[in-house]
């Protein structure tokens, strides 16, 4: 598949983060086309929050799965998480 088809395909990256484990979050899980929407999916069956940002996603692509994400990546980031922590307070503290 040429390049410029495989970059129109959908892309999704999850990421683990506990405050309380002291270290930097984890992609846990990523993919392209149809592997991004059952990501998305499962994201949406349990309730938890999707945030799309192509230029992060691009980023986060090309970590690892069960790596810490890099330094250069902890701003962006911990403005996705500070986003979530946001939503998570209007819906009344449920845990995601």
């Amino acid at each position: 598949m040429p390049d410029i088809e495989r970059d129109k395909l959908p892309k999704a990256v999850a990421i683990k983060y506990n405050e309380r484990d002291g270290i930097a979050p984890k992609v846990v899980a990523k993919g392209t086309g149809v592997v991004a929407g059952k990501i998305m999916h499962t994201a949406k069956e349990h309730g938890v929050p999707i945030y799309q940002n192509k230029t992060l996603t691009g980023m986060l692509m090309a970590v690892e799965l069960d790596r810490e994400i890099p330094p250069e990546l902890y701003q962006a980031v911990a403005e996705v998480l500070a986003y979530i922590y946001r939503l998570d307070q209007r819906l009344g503290n449920r845990q995601f």
